[in-house]
């Protein structure tokens, strides 16, 4: 009977994305030339409503496991029609320009905090979110390094603002750089921060530069373990050095490996792995991946309907214009390698 209310809660909000979802399939359609996709349309859709009308306690639950929930289903589904020796290469491929872009984040972003006079909690959550996935990785290191919820907010705000920008900007210089699927797909799977931003930036390319990059993100993501891991080191160094080895108890109170890979990736994974080997039939993967796209639509509906401007107004300039520097000098860096390696 719980289980019943709990459904019902989520039905209304989970529709509400549906029916967007489903219009903005529709307005894709209509256009002449693929210059933007539904994930664009379906993201903006949300905003736009959310500036005139406020979802109401009715719809509330339903969106919030629509863009959290649902976007995680629908990439473990994309597993389903991906080979996991293709994922491999992704990883190998990638890796290169990662390491990049995880030194500008975090080294460069190291002097950008000080210099524009953010504390260090603020500075590296605003870090891990530009170079490895959004407000998974911010929400992933906050708790290690005792971040308060304004850090936090600051920290999402920051990163939620350049990729929206970066969902309209990317397929644009995409084209007039007249890169390869594969090229645009490694940039983007690398240089924009959040999964849904990567997917939407991805898929308004083309089909194979979205599958591509959802890949490079998912692989950009595992990145979050030695991340976590070597803030943890660093949060319980600076308590010790401050309060003995208390602060060292408090930090293995919050620490755990469990508690910071993402469940999705896992399950991205083993569905990949089950279709490397063949269990999978072609029709039943081919029908996966178009939920799996729709669904992503949804999600990235329901994340529009949940964005206030007024909301990301308070946040301030200056914790802004760190995640612009950082995700500007990431795109930079990003295409850069591409070039040194001969991608591009």
């Amino acid at each position: 009977m719980e289980a019943m209310k709990k459904a019902g809660k989520i039905v209304p909000g989970f529709v509400l994305a549906i029916v967007i979802a489903a219009i903005a399939k529709f307005l894709e359609s209509l256009l002449p030339i693929h210059l933007i996709g539904a994930s664009v349309i379906a993201l903006f859709i949300g905003m736009i409503i959310n500036a005139f009308w406020k979802p109401t306690k009715l719809f509330a639950v339903g969106l919030k496991f629509t863009s959290k929930k649902i976007l995680k289903f629908a990439i473990i589904l994309l597993g389903a029609s991906l080979n996991i020796r293709i994922i491999l290469e992704v990883g190998k491929m990638s890796l290169c320009v990662m390491v990049f872009t995880l030194f500008t984040c975090f080294g460069i972003g190291h002097f950008v905090g000080k210099a524009l006079k953010i504390n260090w909690k603020l500075s590296n959550l605003i870090s891990a979110g530009t170079g490895i996935c959004g407000g998974s990785a911010i929400a992933a290191i906050a708790p290690v390094i005792d971040a308060d919820d304004n850090d936090i907010a600051y920290a999402m705000s920051a990163t939620f603002l350049f990729d929206m920008a970066m969902i309209v900007l990317f397929p644009l210089m995409g084209k007039a750089l007249g890169l390869s699927d594969m090229a645009y797909g490694l940039w983007a799977g690398t240089a924009v921060n959040d999964t849904s931003s990567v997917v939407a930036a991805g898929y308004a390319f083309s089909e194979a530069a979205g599958d591509f990059a959802t890949m490079v993100k998912l692989t950009r993501t595992l990145t979050i373990i030695p991340t976590v891991i070597t803030f943890a080191l660093i949060s319980a160094y600076l308590k010790r050095k401050e309060a003995g080895n208390a602060g060292e108890e408090a930090v293995k109170t919050k620490f755990g490996l469990t508690k910071i890979i993402p469940w999705f990736i896992l399950g991205f994974l083993a569905l990949a792995v089950i279709n490397s080997i063949g269990l999978i039939p072609t029709g039943v993967s081919s029908a996966m991946k178009d939920i799996s796209k729709f669904l992503m639509i949804s999600a990235l509906a329901a994340i529009g309907l949940n964005t206030s401007f007024k909301d990301m107004k308070k946040s301030g300039i200056a914790p802004m214009l760190h995640g612009f520097i950082i995700s500007a000098l990431v795109v930079v860096v990003a295409i850069a390698v591409e070039y040194f390696m001969g991608i591009v």
